[in-house]
């Protein structure tokens, strides 16, 4: 593995205690301007959201106000209502992204599936960098409010779903993710720079709890608005 890539996974606590589990669940507060955008507005403010650990899926509950729970996977999602009936299921649900830009609205089965790649990428992070398949390259520092952060390029094979093929992190000096870049590819490619911050420690692992997305600009800058996504979690629990 990396070098670089084996620090940062050490920092957060390492594979040998992250493999211990198959599961993290926790409490989600969103906010920013994509929700609105993509017209759903309101829909995912609180909730609660359940991922695999290794294992690609995740459900969020409730799913709007009358309380529907999803199941993303890379081949399916699916919604049910508190009975537990199926309302609506998509196949291929990336396929259905096909020529969107990022003003285009989504449907339900298309939000549940790009806010199941979103929290399982994020929670799984940065154990994916030791996932079949992934390829890592550590790329020049990178100077930022006075602070001097490495960086690595990961680069995902297609059988992970998630923003981008190719994706960077930034960290700190102790292997703590400080920031990560991507570009949406289900929304028109569109560029984000997604900060990170917060962090607890929850059963030997450190996860960060505060994130803030906004958009990157083509040199690699960020913009300090819109606020693309705010995410802050609490209440983390691994089983």
């Amino acid at each position: 593995m990396n070098s670089l890539a084996q620090k940062i996974i050490d920092a957060h606590g390492g594979l040998e205690t992250w493999r211990r589990y198959s599961s993290l669940a926790a409490h989600l507060k969103q906010g920013g301007a994509l929700w609105r955008l993509k017209g759903h507005g309101g829909k995912l403010d609180e909730t609660n959201v359940t991922v695999g650990l290794g294992e690609e899926w995740a459900s969020h509950f409730p799913f709007g106000p009358e309380g529907k729970v999803t199941r993303f996977e890379p081949g399916v999602v699916s919604i049910r209502d508190s009975q537990d009936n199926v309302l609506e299921t998509l196949t291929d649900p990336r396929s259905s992204f096909a020529g969107h830009t990022l003003e285009t609205p989504w449907t339900e089965p298309q939000l549940a599936y790009f806010a199941g790649i979103a929290m399982w990428t994020y929670l799984n992070m940065p154990f994916l960098l030791a996932a079949p398949g992934v390829v890592t390259e550590q790329l020049e520092d990178w100077q930022e409010n006075g602070e001097t952060w490495q960086r690595l390029k990961v680069t995902f094979p297609s059988e992970i779903a998630t923003h981008s093929t190719v994706q960077t992190l930034y960290v700190d000096k102790n292997g703590l993710l400080k920031r990560h870049d991507y570009d949406v590819e289900i929304a028109g490619n569109t560029p984000g720079a997604h900060y990170i911050g917060g962090y607890v420690e929850v059963q030997g692992l450190k996860f960060p709890t505060e994130r803030r997305i906004f958009p990157r600009q083509p040199d690699g800058n960020s913009m300090s608005e819109p606020l693309v996504v705010s995410i802050d979690l609490s209440d983390i629990k691994l089983s």
